[in-house]
């Protein structure tokens, strides 16, 4: 899997290993999270460095976000990154939990 035509990352939710994640040529961008019960503890986002200020991380954790918005989850960031990003977005500070 590569970013679209349009240069938008194709984020894939992968459940099984409790990530979301955006495959490219130069590695595997990825936003970690661990659901306990009705919360969401999100504890890692990594991107590779030769893809980094794309705008990639914030897509990951957005999302992130939407999916926990959509079940009906709270989120706890755990990752600087996420923190910082709820921050800058108060739209998600509803979802703290």
């Amino acid at each position: 899997m590569t970013a679209a035509a349009d240069g938008v990352p194709a984020i894939v939710h992968r459940p099984e290993a409790s990530r979301f994640e955006a495959a490219y040529d130069e590695g595997l961008a990825v936003c970690v999270y661990r659901r306990e019960g009705d919360l969401v503890l999100i504890t890692h986002t990594e991107v590779p460095v030769m893809l980094e200020g794309r705008g990639i991380a914030a897509a990951l954790v957005q999302a992130t976000l939407g999916w926990a918005r959509a079940q009906g989850l709270r989120v706890r960031p755990l990752c600087s990154y996420v923190v910082a990003y709820m921050r800058r977005h108060p739209q998600t500070q509803d979802l703290l939990g």
